[in-house]
């Protein structure tokens, strides 16, 4: 099993719901996050005055899958969530040990 997290723009979140379930992934967990990758944030003007904004609002997705539908629940993020601009955000790809569902006690592959 693996754990995909995801930073997505707020905006894509929609998009990227649809897409996971039409590749048969239901259950996620979403997060309001901010954060910076390489730009370090952006510069604004507001009234005349210039500021600096460090982190930017995004939206971060944990979702456990079974390793046979790592691939395909990584190409309907990527793909639903891409602009091709700066700050279309990351995906990351980590092993789980185990999964254990609460109500029911099952373990594994069975409790995602």
């Amino acid at each position: 099993m693996k754990a995909i997290i995801a930073i997505i723009r707020p905006e894509k979140l929609e998009k990227v719901k649809e897409n996971l379930v039409r590749v048969g992934c239901y259950g996620m967990t979403v997060t309001e996050a901010k954060g910076r990758g390489r730009q370090l944030g952006i510069r604004e003007s507001y009234r005349g005055k210039e500021y600096h904004i460090d982190l930017l609002p995004k939206t971060r997705l944990e979702i456990i899958v079974n390793d046979n539908k790592v691939e395909e629940v990584v190409d309907a993020i990527v793909k639903s969530a891409q602009t091709g601009d700066i700050g279309d955000g990351k995906i990351f790809i980590l092993p789980v040990e185990d999964v254990i569902r609460i109500r029911t006690g099952e373990r594994g592959e069975k409790a995602v």
